[in-house]
């Protein structure tokens, strides 16, 4: 049994910032026994896998056989662990331990947030607008469309959906944040069977704070707590990646209601 309150798990296939972000983690992190690391490799390449074992000394690793997707991974490595908290990690964000501890703190603090997520930001210091008050299938055609002058005419609309207009001086209650980077108690995890695996990536974080709101759980934004993501955008620039979001998203609409405007 792992003395640690805190269990940071990551799913990685390939990842090309993984090692980065795990030689920060080992300097933010090293030999602190309140936090555990655990990653799930989905099947990666041969070359990578025998880099990632040389972290085994920093981080519990499971090497499986197959790509199951992001929800099965981090469920394997949650849904029996014993720590009080859980944080769902992206491979490609930096974190410091400081900011860690103040999310912790935050939620030590105030026993009526269920899931804490931070701001996201690019590399460059830019925000990164991933919370959501609203999905609808006309706000994700909008986010695809390549023409910027129908970008244009919408503006208003995508500013919406993408909540730019969030304060940056206190904590507010949202409906869905990004599973780039979540901390959730890990009673709360384990009461709604952590993410519906159905989805392979894509949406379930979405779902999974769905299914927090359903049982009337706050999902709060703090934006006094930031981490740096590497955002790759991979459904704008890979057609499998593509289809993959797209079945996704016909999984979510299917499950939670077909909202076109």
């Amino acid at each position: 049994m792992s003395n640690a309150i805190c269990a940071i798990s990551i799913v990685t296939y390939n990842s090309k910032h993984i090692f980065d972000v795990l030689d920060n983690l080992k300097k933010e992190f090293a030999e602190d026994e309140r936090f555990r690391f655990v990653i799930f490799d989905n099947n990666s390449n041969e070359d990578y896998i025998k880099h990632l074992k040389e972290y085994e000394d920093f981080a519990d690793i499971n090497f499986y056989h197959e790509n199951n997707g992001f929800g099965f991974g981090h469920n394997y490595n949650l849904l029996n662990a014993d720590e009080k908290y859980f944080v769902i990690f992206n491979p490609d964000i930096i974190l410091t331990k400081e900011t860690l501890t103040k999310m912790l703190d935050q939620m030590e603090q105030d026993k009526t947030i269920s899931l804490l997520v931070p701001k996201v930001i690019n590399t460059d210091g830019t925000t990164q607008y991933l919370i959501r008050n609203r999905v609808s299938v006309l706000d994700y055609a909008l986010r695809f469309i390549p023409f910027k002058f129908v970008k244009n005419i919408f503006s208003k609309r995508l500013a919406s959906y993408e909540c730019r207009t969030l304060p940056d001086d206190r904590n507010v209650d949202i409906r869905i944040g990004s599973g780039c980077f979540m901390c959730i108690r890990a009673e709360i995890y384990k009461e709604i069977k952590g993410f519906d695996d159905r989805y392979f990536m894509y949406f379930e974080d979405y779902d999974l704070c769905l299914e927090l709101e359903k049982r009337k759980k706050r999902v709060v934004y703090t934006p006094l707590s930031i981490v740096t993501h590497y955002y790759e955008r991979g459904a704008h620039k890979s057609s499998k990646l593509f289809r993959i979001f797209m079945k996704s998203m016909y999984k979510f609409f299917d499950k939670w209601g077909w909202k076109f405007y």
